[in-house]
């Protein structure tokens, strides 16, 4: 093969934007890990690493924490992640030779890789997968003073495409108001974590809303075919997920998801318009024999993975973010298969009561951004992940036998643990032990803007139950 067809010079400042943009995402995704994982994950988190390891072998579940897990060296992963993540956006993987500047970007893919492989419910969103088959690509990517290989530009294109159409058949396939258009009459409101507009995108015309779902279905399944036409028809393709992917962005917290599915559409955007914008020129590039054989190498190994995924599109049974291989390496993606209807949330409260009386006075733990307090508006979180506040949202929807991280957590509101207690917004107790903790269930609903005017508050909520009946420390242990 003349070494001239893997050459995509026209892609060059594509590349560049890509790769600085995928460093900011790995960088936010190493800084939840320093907050959050040991409190959740570490030696007396809610669902401890080393128990999780003692069980499932690493050719099911390949990690650097098979051989050694202690709460420092997901420390010293963490912050070494952090580090090289910070210096690909400022540009350090661009002035290095490159082998060393493929070094960085397998690093920063393991040490992920390893994270995600043990981080069990906590890490089984779609978009962990979708950030690891992203940096592995990125790994055979080059640097800036290489040529772009055009065939690995031309396989994130196909990851996005998998991406976007994906996503639009599941919605076909999965619930009838994708199909009559209702959807959002919905979705604004019942979301894992609604945003600070979700109340006003909520509150659009009902046939607004049905405007919306046809754009979405139009964006996800007619625009990705032309991710892969000539310029500028690429471009146009790319810059419509853009603009639907920046609309979900700012209606609604979805982690990193759109904001990768944004930096995956960069890939398709022609020379010109990334020139005018930023005013760069292109330097002269070469491609390596030895890095031209691996580019190839790498191809045909995504193109035969990728066999599955693509059945998978056409299958009536469509599995929705699904990894065929432990490495994630090529992967099903898709989101909001069904919308749910109704809201309800969990509410965890305690008391400092040492008998239990209708009286008693029962204080709520509020958490950093999942509903709560009827008169706080949503905040804005995304692009950083709030897992715990995530997991609370799939906890309404079935009994807390359903999840197994649910009654250790309880154990430590009951203990007062002081890493537990960082991961909510307020600690109603300042620090002290509660003698019991409970958690009820309650129906929400976004207020009207009547509602919201004379009260001052964003949601309603009606009382459905107990969740978690009164526990005191040794039932919660159990």
């Amino acid at each position: 093969m003349p070494l001239d067809l893997l050459r995509g010079d026209d892609l060059w400042l594509a590349r560049l934007v890509f790769q600085r943009a995928l460093g900011l995402i790995y960088l936010v995704a190493f800084l939840v890990v320093l907050h959050q994982f040991r409190p959740l994950l570490g030696e007396r988190g809610l669902l401890p690493v080393p128990e999780f390891v003692r069980q499932v072998p690493f050719r099911l579940s390949p990690s650097l924490f098979h051989w050694r897990y202690s709460d420092r060296l997901l420390g010293a992963v963490a912050w070494s992640g952090t580090a090289l993540s910070a210096g690909v956006v400022l540009g350090a993987a661009d002035r290095l030779p490159l082998p060393l500047a493929m070094l960085v970007w397998a690093a920063l893919w393991a040490m992920y890789l390893s994270i995600v492989n043990v981080g069990q419910t906590f890490y089984s969103f779609g978009w962990e997968t979708l950030l690891l088959e992203t940096g592995f690509l990125a790994i055979f990517l080059g640097n800036a003073q290489t040529a772009v290989p055009l065939p690995l530009m031309i396989l994130l294109r196909w990851l996005l495409f998998r991406v976007e159409f994906g996503a639009g058949l599941i919605k076909i396939r999965g619930d009838a108001c994708w199909r009559d258009l209702t959807c959002l009459y919905y979705h604004h409101e019942t979301q894992p974590m609604p945003n600070p507009l979700s109340w006003w995108f909520h509150h659009l015309p009902k046939p607004l809303h049905r405007v919306e779902v046809l754009g979405n279905h139009f964006a996800q399944l007619v625009v990705p075919f032309f991710l892969f036409a000539p310029q500028p028809v690429a471009s146009v393709a790319a810059l419509v997920i853009i603009f639907t992917q920046s609309w979900l962005l700012v209606s609604g917290n979805f982690s990193w998801l759109n904001a990768i599915t944004i930096v995956l559409a960069l890939t398709a955007l022609g020379q010109g318009a990334l020139a005018a914008v930023l005013g760069v020129a292109p330097p002269a590039t070469e491609l390596p024999d030895w890095y031209a054989v691996l580019v190839i190498l790498v191809t045909g190994l995504i193109v035969v993975l990728s066999y599955r995924p693509a059945r998978n599109l056409l299958s009536r049974r469509q599995l929705m973010n699904y990894s065929f291989d432990p490495l994630h390496l090529v992967n099903t993606y898709g989101a909001f298969g069904s919308v749910t209807k109704e809201r309800y949330e969990v509410v965890v409260e305690g008391t400092e009561d040492v008998v239990l009386t209708p009286g008693a006075a029962w204080k709520e733990y509020e958490f950093k951004a999942k509903p709560g307090d009827v008169r706080r508006l949503p905040p804005q979180y995304a692009p950083y992940h709030l897992r715990l506040d995530w997991l609370m949202w799939f906890a309404a929807m079935s009994p807390p036998r359903y999840h197994e991280w649910f009654m250790p957590f309880l154990a430590k509101l009951l203990e007062a643990d002081p890493a537990t207690l960082r991961l909510l917004r307020a600690d109603p107790f300042s620090g002290r032990r509660p003698r019991f903790v409970r958690a009820r269930l309650y129906l929400y609903r976004f207020t009207t803007p009547d509602e919201r005017r004379r009260t001052g508050a964003w949601w309603s909520r009606t009382l459905e139950g107990d969740y978690v009946r009164p526990v005191a420390l040794r039932a919660a242990r159990r």
